[in-house]
């Protein structure tokens, strides 16, 4: 039953995509483990975006997409909520526009007493989250908290809460929202692209990797995507 509510979303979500963009991903890889949903998008350009992203208008692309997700959103959380029960109380997205590649992912919120979900035991797990705890305080400051999660083999979900500065909130108080997040988006990547450890604590490559915050709740979204045993 999981397999084919998993490829029932990935085709609903393609043809969203296809409808939206005029060209949809290739494959979508879903995995389910609640209270989390990840999309992987792979070989997601649009002609007219492959040419931006060769004259590197990096920022239209994203601004595009950003404009025609705010639509697609409420459709994707209306229909998992239609065909898995999932409830998707937090939103989050980014793209890999050199690799093609895009990530979405679905928070339930809160268990039953209210508590947030707390992440899982895995390989590697108290050496990365140092990791990006340095990382995260080098960019703006130490998380609050900070928690992950491994999906399945090859998806790692790390969130983060309490990490923006007070001149960060400022900005978005005053409207300056979407190019905070473009520059916090390049730093962080920056950072995390450059850092040649992960590999090592997970004992898995890192074939893909996305960020992505909600501003109003404080918080942000990591996804490593992995290919185990390289």
């Amino acid at each position: 039953m999981e397999k084919e509510a998993q490829a029932q979303i990935a085709s609903y979500v393609g043809r969203l995509l296809r409808e939206a963009f005029g060209r949809g991903p290739q494959s979508i890889y879903v995995s389910i483990n609640r209270p989390y949903v990840v999309l992987y998008l792979r070989n997601f350009l649009s002609p007219t975006e492959k040419i931006l992203l060769e004259q590197d208008q990096i920022h239209s692309i994203q601004s595009t997409r950003d404009l025609l997700m705010k639509s697609l959103i409420p459709e994707i959380k209306a229909y998992l909520l239609l065909l898995a029960g999932m409830n998707i109380q937090e939103f989050y997205y980014d793209w890999g526009l050199h690799n093609h590649s895009g990530v979405m992912v679905g928070v339930e919120g809160h268990d039953d007493r209210g508590q947030p979900y707390l992440g899982s035991d895995y390989i590697g797990k108290d050496e990365l989250q140092h990791e990006i705890s340095l990382i995260s305080q080098q960019v703006q400051k130490r998380p609050d908290v900070l928690y992950s999660c491994l999906i399945n083999d090859r998806t790692l979900l790390v969130i983060r809460v309490g990490i923006l500065i007070s001149i960060e909130k400022e900005l978005i108080r005053i409207g300056h929202e979407e190019s905070l997040k473009l520059a916090k988006r390049n730093l962080e990547k920056g950072h995390l692209h450059n850092n040649g450890h992960f590999q090592k604590f997970l004992n898995a490559k890192v074939t893909d990797l996305f960020v992505d915050w909600d501003f109003h709740l404080d918080k942000s979204v990591m996804v490593f995507i992995l290919n185990p045993g390289q």
